[in-house]
């Protein structure tokens, strides 16, 4: 649905106050997660958790700025970047991968060379899919969307097919790659997926007036002189560089970007993306760090976080489908 830009000025200040309020909040739930239960050896125990806080933070920041991209280009409030078979593709590259070399071949990879692979293949087949669907004779977000769900069937079936061929040993390994993990992101990492996430943070915070516009619809953008096609693929390719780089780090989720982002956009009474874009980071982060932190001290790891939010992020899912079907 095209955004309403016709916010009174008092918006953009209860938005801010809005904003405070979030940063306010996701500062407590890290200082939390730093501190909470620390009984001796300060030194090691903070080393320890500032890799976890900054593995949730940056997964958190990707997920949340991709999710709001692709809903804003995609004029709707449901779909997610994992609707163009991103989760499918990563978990075909893990499996042919396991197929190739096996399970002990893999772990001999080393694991920045393995991340940057996954990062690059998933986004070069986004880049190469809005290419020929935006060049062609046919420039649709729909055929797009459509393209990206047939494609994700295909990925899911040779993935089964050559999970069949897996050594059943090989194939427990490569079970524990298909869901996401918060706990387990390799330090490596950290700094490759920091740059590529900081620049595309970048990119998009410079371009956030001309989401504004895109917001309004390819019509109403055209007319007031936005670049429609090019703009719409720099946007998807950065929604691709962020969805792949993040599940590269901790592997696929499929909700959590749907709940964070439409929880921003309840709690902000604005279409602006300087808004919305900060506030479903900071929500994005208040969620994975404060969930962290109860399951670390409350369930103490009993559950697995990814399992939750998913679950959340699902029902809000049902919520928006049914609550659209009525209407």
């Amino acid at each position: 649905m095209p955004a309403d830009l016709t916010a009174s000025p008092g918006s953009g200040r209860s938005g801010g106050l809005i904003l405070l309020a979030l940063l306010v909040i996701a500062l407590f739930a890290c200082t939390a997660f730093m501190t909470v239960g620390v009984t001796g050896g300060w030194a090691f125990v903070l080393q320890l958790r500032a890799v976890k806080l900054a593995a949730l933070l940056l997964v958190g920041c990707a997920i949340a700025l991709a999710t709001v991209l692709f809903q804003t280009v995609s004029g709707n409030r449901i779909l997610t970047p994992s609707i163009m078979g991103f989760d499918a593709l990563y978990i075909l590259i893990q499996t042919s991968a396991v197929f190739a070399i096996g399970a002990s071949g893999l772990n001999l990879v080393d694991k920045r060379l393995l991340f940057l692979g996954q990062a690059a293949l998933m986004t070069a087949f986004a880049a190469l899919l809005y290419r020929w669907l935006f060049t062609g004779a046919v420039r649709s977000l729909h055929l797009l969307l459509l393209a990206g769900v047939v494609l994700g069937m295909l990925f899911r079936s040779v993935s089964n097919i050559l999970q069949r061929m897996i050594d059943p040993n090989e194939f427990v390994v490569l079970q524990d790659r298909f869901f996401a993990s918060f706990n387990t992101v390799d330090t490596t990492l950290l700094g490759i997926a920091a740059v590529i996430i900081a620049l595309a943070a970048i990119a998009i915070w410079r371009m956030r007036a001309t989401l504004d516009v895109l917001g309004l619809g390819r019509d109403a953008a055209i007319a007031l002189g936005v670049p429609y096609k090019r703009t719409t693929m720099t946007v998807l390719l950065l929604v691709a560089a962020l969805t792949s780089t993040s599940t590269a780090l901790v592997g696929p989720v499929a909700f959590f970007g749907l709940l964070v982002a439409n929880m921003a956009y309840a709690l902000i009474p604005s279409h602006r993306h300087a808004l919305t874009l900060p506030a479903a980071a900071l929500i994005a982060v208040i969620c994975l760090v404060g969930g962290q932190t109860v399951l670390e001290r409350v369930f103490a790891f009993n559950t697995a976080l990814a399992i939750i939010v998913e679950f959340l992020g699902g029902i809000v899912f049902l919520f928006m489908l049914v609550r659209g079907a009525v209407r």
